[in-house]
């Protein structure tokens, strides 16, 4: 099979994008021989995903800093466009510290010892809509540690924008100690509009604002300096994309290696995509001035800054062998009885309780290279000639028709913009109105799989405007698993497809091939048929398009839903937060509803040139 998008190409050299997948707003930081990163999550649950690399090239996912969002009952039901907003990594005091924007509620600090371990409760620094994109920066000096905060304004929340507010902080980033003070005001500058995303750093005496301005996707990166953290500040753009085709290069971290060479890592909007992360090299000009890519453009292929690291790319496929993996997430904060216990005994995502990566933050720096490699291992080989014998069980839990907003969604960012996703899928139990499939979300969305209808299950492709679901082929009857895909092309055209298994009769591959294919011939090989017209992939709210599983049911089953609980998903955090009570609703709930069986989740690039 072919591996998804690789950076490092193998000959000392790495290509951009160093990630190609919607790891938005990055911000990194070195601890020694180690980078580890973050980016904004929205309202994917778990939150504040870290990843570690050792070349800046390479990376893996180790774990997440947020289990849940918070406050809890706001995000029982899918908050599109909030959540999680740009977060800044940074280590002080032999811990490492994230603080992150809710657009809707202020400013929050997590921090851990181990960045692959148990994080703290979120604690609200500053409340108050519309403030995002904080920044802390410590600097220690003659009198102790002197701490600060940079942070922007969200005009859709707070009526401003185009500026940046700095206070002092106590050390220990529990509190602020002034009212703040706007230290750069976009609209006095020439040229500027929604200036945002600082970051905030201190060299040889001068402090330093890394700051990007002219929107999301057409927009550059400026730098600002001072002598003094509250300015004036001096402005320069260091970084844009002039002839290259890297468009609205911005928002980012500036990092070392230990030899001291400078590196800025930042992203770019890809549309369905979402925003992928390049790797600029980085020095300081004579005048003092970082100089950024090749004289301020973005560089497409450059020598890897350390060498002799092995090839790595966050995980993808998935065989749910040991529980859910860290690559998945929910679109709210998960319940009890969403996760049903797998055929195989033994698995990680056993009855109800199951935990996102179960043992993945435990072992996490131990598994970061067999999650990388899951997409070679996870579903090689995978056979669809029946039921998957193990895999990932999902409840058919009552939720809205519209994917959008179905809390219980497992989705993943999309690895690439040239891949092939396939997986096997069962319904078990099921009764009318249950149906569980691949699916393609965005603002707009389309699914393929399995639905129960009164007159047994049918194989359904959908596609959804404004979520409203429409046929986009007609059903056809089935019976027991089939295996589904989806191939998405450069640009985000979708195509999808069904496997036709070697132990189909005449009559079924006539039902699966006919409506679809012109011309069609059921004495044709066991092959993947593709299913009525593409669909083209569309950004969701601030992110890219997502690939979900999903298995959903009505309420007229007669059966619970599950109510806030315990995570079912969220490293390490099973039911044992849910109250003896609310434990039984949801094992009645499971017990009465359908469910769906997911084999192995594989994932492979599309075409041979790996992206």
């Amino acid at each position: 099979m072919n591996p998804i998008w690789t950076a490092d190409l193998g000959d000392g050299t790495y290509r951009n994008p160093v990630l190609n997948a919607d790891w938005s707003d990055p911000d990194a930081v070195r601890i020694g021989d180690d980078f580890y990163l973050t980016a904004s999550s929205f309202h994917r649950v778990p939150g504040l995903p870290v990843l570690h690399s050792r070349d800046l090239v390479n990376w893996t996912l180790i774990g997440h800093a947020l289990e849940r969002l918070v406050p809890e009952d706001d995000f029982r039901t899918p908050q599109r466009g909030g959540g999680v907003w740009a977060p800044a990594l940074r280590h002080h005091a032999g811990r490492f510290w994230i603080v992150y924007p809710d657009p809707d509620r202020g400013l929050f600090t997590t921090s851990a010892e181990d960045p692959a371990g148990k994080w703290t409760e979120p604690r609200l620094l500053k409340g108050g809509r519309g403030l995002i994109d904080p920044c802390p920066l410590w600097v220690e000096g003659g009198d102790g540690v002197e701490a600060y905060l940079v942070h922007g304004w969200a005009k859709s929340r707070s009526g401003i924008n185009n500026r940046l507010t700095v206070h002092r902080m106590s050390a220990d980033a529990t509190s602020l100690l002034d009212e703040g003070a706007v230290v750069i005001d976009g609209d006095e500058l020439e040229g500027y509009r929604t200036l945002e995303g600082p970051k905030f750093y201190e060299r040889d005496g001068w402090y330093w604002i890394f700051a990007p301005a002219g929107g999301v996707a057409q927009g550059w990166q400026s730098a600002f300096r001072s002598r003094d953290p509250f300015g004036p500040y001096e402005d320069r753009i260091v970084l844009e994309q002039g002839s290259t085709p890297v468009n609205g290069p911005h928002q980012g971290a500036w990092v070392d290696t230990p030899d001291g060479a400078d590196w800025f890592l930042h992203f770019q909007d890809k549309s369905f995509l979402g925003r992928v992360v390049h790797l600029q090299p980085m020095r300081w000009g004579d005048d003092g001035w970082p100089v950024i890519g090749n004289g301020g453009e973005p560089v497409l292929v450059h020598e890897k800054p350390i060498q002799g690291e092995a090839v790595a790319v966050p995980a993808a496929g998935d065989d749910f062998a040991d529980g859910i993996g860290l690559q998945w997430s929910w679109q709210a904060n998960p319940e009890a009885g969403w996760v049903g216990g797998n055929r195989a005994a033994g698995t990680g995502a056993g009855g109800g309780g199951d935990t996102l990566g179960a043992n993945a933050n435990a072992n996490a720096n131990a598994n970061a290279n067999a999650n990388a490699n899951a997409n070679a291992e996870a579903g090689a080989g995978a056979s669809a000639d029946a039921a998957p014998a193990a895999g990932l069980r999902l409840n058919c839990v009552p939720g809205p028709q519209d994917l959008r907003y179905l809390p219980n969604l497992l989705g993943q960012l999309l690895p690439s913009d040239d891949l092939r996703a396939e997986v096997t899928v069962t319904l078990d139990g099921a009764e009318p109105g249950d149906r569980a499939g691949l699916a393609v979300v965005g603002d707009t969305y389309a699914w393929i799989g399995l639905e129960r209808t009164e007159n047994g299950t049918v194989l359904v492709y959908r596609t959804a405007q404004d979520g409203v679901e429409i046929d986009a082929a007609p059903p056809v009857e089935v019976a027991g698993a089939v295996t589904v895909a989806v191939e998405v092309e450069p640009g985000g055209l979708c195509r999808f497809f069904v496997t036709r298994n070697p132990g189909d009769s005449v009559s079924t591959r006539r039902r699966l091939q006919n409506p679809y294919s012109v011309g069609s011939n059921p004495n044709l090989p066991t092959g993947a048929v593709p299913i009525g017209e593409p669909f083209q992939a569309t950004e969701g709210r601030w992110v890219g398009a997502a690939l979900g599983l999903f298995a959903s049911g009505t309420a007229a089953h007669g059966a619970k839903a599950p109510g806030p609980g315990a995570a079912a998903g969220i490293s390490g955090s099973a039911a044992a937060s849910g109250n003896a009570a609310h434990d039984s609703d949801a094992s009645d709930s499971t017990e009465s509803a359908g469910s769906a069986t997911f084999g192995p989740f594989v994932v492979e690039a599309r075409s041979g040139d790996h992206g």
